[in-house]
């Protein structure tokens, strides 16, 4: 069976101050999902869920349904705030959705293949898609997952810090750790990552995390127990977050399972603050010119 993608798409943009999800980048008005629609069919992908908050599915379907029908099957998760939170605690009151690994978890019942799974904002070019997708095509071991690492040279925003999640890798390839860094920056042709006013140096080639994941189904049934206890333990802290790296981390740690990261030299690039709008439509623009996609992608 071919490999499903998932695209988180629930998030609130409050950095950037609007949808961005459905803001338009290329010369023609696509979305980046456009573009990341357009390479998971070239790379073989059977079918697409959006992971979005429930007033988002019109607009998402009236800007893809048109471009996706007879290419390829696509779906709907809804990630909700109630959404595979134990009965017992009620009603709850949230600030925010519950993070990325509760918006994994929502796609549980639209997805029975392996999986890649990926942020909606983030630009990440054909070469990942194929590869992540070989993956999950070859794979025969249900415990093993896959992350697709970028060089952290290559995502870094010239309007702000990022946070990247900085991977430790080991001498079989495998993720021994995956830790999140909240202000990662250059300055005087460095790399350096603040914590707690602390300056550390990252070499450029650090592989990073850009939250683009492969899954085997395997992970749905863990990632539903831990969500669980995040949920009894975090329910009156309406900002807490569920993100996936904690069920990554859960994986390794307990021997449930491993993650080859697969390294890959693509550019990155995404929408972190309203600045960074010209720089990607830039960035799209070229590789339309250079042949890299078609005049127009649908």
């Amino acid at each position: 069976m071919k490999p499903t993608l998932l695209i988180l798409a629930a998030g609130m943009g409050s950095r950037y101050g609007g949808i961005k999800q459905l803001d338009q980048f290329g010369p023609n008005g696509e979305t980046i999902i456009d573009y990341s629609l357009y390479d998971a069919i070239r790379a073989g992908f059977g079918k697409v869920v959006f992971i979005i908050r429930e007033e988002l599915r019109d607009d998402f379907e009236e800007v893809f349904g048109p471009k996706l029908k007879g290419k390829i099957e696509y779906d709907y998760a809804i990630q909700g705030f109630q959404s595979y939170v134990p009965a017992e605690l009620g009603h709850i009151e949230r600030a925010k959705p519950w993070g990325t690994g509760h918006a994994m978890l929502c796609g549980w019942e639209q997805t029975q293949t392996p999986f890649a799974i990926i942020n909606a904002d983030d630009f990440y070019g054909l070469e990942a898609f194929q590869l992540v997708a070989e993956f999950l095509n070859t794979g025969t071991d249900d415990s093993e997952h896959t992350l697709i690492a970028y060089q952290v040279k290559k995502t870094l925003s010239e309007n702000g810090t990022v946070s990247r999640g900085v991977c430790e890798v080991n001498d079989e390839g495998y993720l021994d750790v995956v830790t999140e860094r909240t202000k990662i920056f250059p300055q005087d042709g460095k790399i350096y990552f603040e914590e707690s006013g602390d300056l550390t140096e990252l070499s450029p080639e650090t592989p990073v995390s850009m939250n683009f994941w492969g899954f085997k189904p395997s992970v749905f049934p863990i990632t539903q127990e831990l969500f669980i206890d995040y949920a009894h333990k975090n329910h009156n802290a309406p900002k807490a977050e569920f993100y996936i790296p904690v069920v990554a981390t859960h994986l390794i740690k307990s021997g449930l399972g491993k993650l080859k990261v697969i390294p890959n030299a693509s550019e990155w690039f995404g929408v972190t603050y309203p600045e960074d709008k010209p720089i990607v439509q830039a960035a799209l623009q070229k590789l339309h010119e250079e042949g890299k996609y078609p005049s127009q992608l649908w």
